[in-house]
């Protein structure tokens, strides 16, 4: 009975290991436009508007979501977790991006967001209580050093330093917070339910500062502008967290993180295909070094789990709410 058991449980942690890493890779995959689509946004509109606009917009959505699927509200331990959520990925890391890009290229910003990774493990160890072995934080390192030496040696590098590369390290280490917290989160509240409520409590925010933008700067600009507007609120402020965060809760945060290693060239692709921003042709190279490099993470073996932190158990009668890409919540 025990080894029936024992299979059986090792067989769900499979399971979910893998769902997780398939929802990430979604996540990751819907991301990778959002440089780029903020690129063109910012060409016509205030960043200021498109930084928090796109909150505004998704902050609708969020609230039609949750007034259809019903489910209790967040305690106040979480809503206290739901405001780190909604300062990283909900305020600044839009912010930020918006206001390096005005200047950079699309393709410069993807050598910044190359550090995601890393960053979002860090706090993983710090905020959600992950503890990935040695061979974890070397094939991480492998990864990351093969896409900064694509892109360095690709020419998505120029010219000095300057204050919007400053806004980009400030914008990565705010969505490393909010990526980290909000996939320990959405192991109580789901991924799709974690970030329409980060949207929420943050509309307060964002739309006061919307309507402030809007007034200084009238909105205007052509149809692709705000094509590129209209997928920065649906995908990347959106449905991209209802894939990412619910991935990051099944998958673990720091190993599914890692994912993100192949969002910088996905980004150079778009970048390309999409802005005809220049980008070198080791392209398939280095994806292909940072496939191998996704692959060896995920063949990592998490050490044994550690305690939730105090405040990390639902308050009885406070179940996750159900989550339609998540399914049944499990800690991992």
């Amino acid at each position: 009975m025990r080894e029936h058991g024992s299979a059986t449980a090792s067989r769900t942690v499979t399971v979910d290991r893998l769902t997780g890493l398939a929802l990430g890779a979604l996540g990751v995959f819907a991301f990778s436009m959002s440089l780029p689509a903020t690129r063109v946004a910012v060409q016509q509109l205030d960043p200021w508007f498109v930084a928090f606009g796109r909150a505004v917009g998704a902050a609708l959505l969020a609230g039609a979501y949750l007034g259809g699927t019903g489910g209790p509200r967040p305690t106040r331990v979480q809503r206290r977790r739901l405001a780190v959520v909604a300062l990283g990925v909900v305020v600044g890391f839009p912010l930020f991006t918006s206001l390096a890009l005005t200047e950079r290229t699309a393709a410069h910003g993807a050598v910044v967001i190359t550090v995601l990774p890393a960053v979002t493990a860090v706090f993983a160890v710090l905020r959600s209580g992950e503890r990935p072995p040695p061979a974890f934080w070397l094939a991480s390192g492998v990864g990351l050093v093969a896409v900064l030496a694509f892109l360095a040696v690709g020419g998505a590098v120029h010219g000095a330093p300057a204050p919007s590369d400053l806004f980009l390290l400030v914008a990565v280490l705010l969505c490393g917070l909010g990526y980290a917290e909000g996939g320990a989160l959405a192991r109580q509240l789901g991924g799709a339910r974690t970030i329409c409520w980060a949207l929420l409590y943050a509309l307060p925010v964002t739309g006061a500062a919307t309507l402030v933008a809007a007034v200084a700067h009238p909105p205007r600009a052509d149809t692709g502008t705000w094509t590129a507007f209209g997928y920065l609120t649906v995908v990347s402020m959106f449905l991209g967290f209802f894939a990412w965060y619910a991935g990051l809760a099944r998958g673990g945060v720091a190993r599914v993180g890692q994912l993100q290693l192949g969002q910088p060239v996905l980004t150079l692709l778009w970048s390309a295909l999409l802005l005809g921003e220049h980008v070198a042709p080791a392209t398939l190279g280095t994806a292909l070094l940072v496939l191998v490099s996704v692959v060896l993470i995920q063949r990592t073996r998490d050490r044994a789990a550690t305690p939730p932190a105090a405040g990390d158990h639902p308050a009885p009668g406070d179940r996750p709410a159900p989550d339609r890409l998540r399914g049944r919540s499990r800690a991992c």
